[in-house]
């Protein structure tokens, strides 16, 4: 293994990052953009969380038992109960809320949706979007695939 010889604010940066303690925003940040990663994701808003490495913004509410994986991003007014776990990659988008024991696959994308609890959503799901893609009318014309929505036994299509 070879060693690296970094400029001093970046090897402090490293450690800091590499801790078991919270990061604090702007070293953890000035470590991605030392890395070439990506800053957007990257402000005074967001805090690493001590239980599994993810960032989640400061307006979040996050049980102190849930586990939010590295790579993962839980935004303002996310609401995430006990025994929460989030998996690396995955989206808890802005006032989202996740129930209690609920396991968060990896890759998922939540947003506009509120999640019960003792659930299992599986790896690369994405929950709250609009629609389910697109389709060519009798006209010729594209158009977006409406939903289908269940009242007492009939399908009918929600607007």
């Amino acid at each position: 293994m070879m060693a690296v010889i970094l400029p001093r604010t970046v090897r402090r940066a490293a450690e800091a990052a590499l801790s078991l303690h919270s990061v604090p925003p702007r070293a953890a940040c000035h470590f991605a953009r030392s890395l070439g990663g990506v800053s957007s994701a990257c402000s005074m808003e967001f805090v690493s969380w001590q239980n599994g490495g993810g960032i989640l913004h400061r307006a979040a509410s996050v049980d102190p038992t849930a586990v939010v994986e590295a790579g993962a991003v839980v935004h303002s007014g996310a609401v995430l109960g006990k025994e929460v776990v989030v998996g690396s990659g995955a989206v808890v988008g802005p006032s989202v809320s996740i129930g209690q024991s609920t396991r968060v696959g990896y890759n998922v994308v939540l947003s506009n949706c509120s999640v019960g609890e003792f659930c299992i959503i599986h790896n690369g799901s994405s929950i709250g979007q609009d629609g389910f893609g697109f389709f060519v009318d009798e006209a010729g014309q594209v158009k977006k695939k409406p939903q289908l929505e269940r009242d007492n036994g009939r399908k009918s299509y929600q607007d």
